[in-house]
């Protein structure tokens, strides 16, 4: 009896440290994620811009010219160049969001037909006689299975 008695008080004092247990455990909760827009302070909302160039090269015959201009979603340009048969070729362009790219091409008949200078040709000096000093030996190539 008095080890009925040992083994109830221990039960009772070791239910007594144990502390509450509980039933199931819950996982964390993550945080919400939340959307937020992003907003680019260098964006411009109606971004414009205009640029030309023009390259006249009498030594490789290279003659063209661009010039483009932007004002919102329109852009607003023309090329032109100068091919090889003295012709200039020009083309006028426009691109917006409603009718996309469309381009006129115009080309117009040389006045004076235009030939770039010729290239100068320099040849090398040919190599000097071969001396045959007899320490090469070429080797005989055998082909077996």
């Amino acid at each position: 009896m008095a080890l009925k008695l040992i083994v109830f008080s221990a039960l009772a004092l070791a239910s007594a440290y144990a502390g509450i247990l509980p039933v199931a455990f819950e996982s964390p909760v993550a945080p919400l994620a939340i959307h937020t827009k992003i907003v680019d302070p260098n964006h411009d909302p109606h971004p414009q811009y205009s640029y030309s160039y023009d390259v006249h090269d009498a030594h490789t015959g290279d003659i063209k010219n661009q010039q483009e201009t932007r004002d919102g979603d329109v852009v607003q340009g023309s090329y032109s160049l100068v091919e090889a048969d003295g012709t200039r070729r020009t083309v006028n362009y426009v691109a917006d969001p409603l009718n996309g790219f469309n381009a006129v091409v115009h080309k117009e008949p040389a006045h004076v037909a235009y030939h770039a200078q010729p290239a100068i040709l320099t040849h090398a000096a040919l190599p000097t006689t071969y001396i045959d000093t007899g320490d090469y030996v070429p080797t005989k190539y055998v082909y077996q299975h």
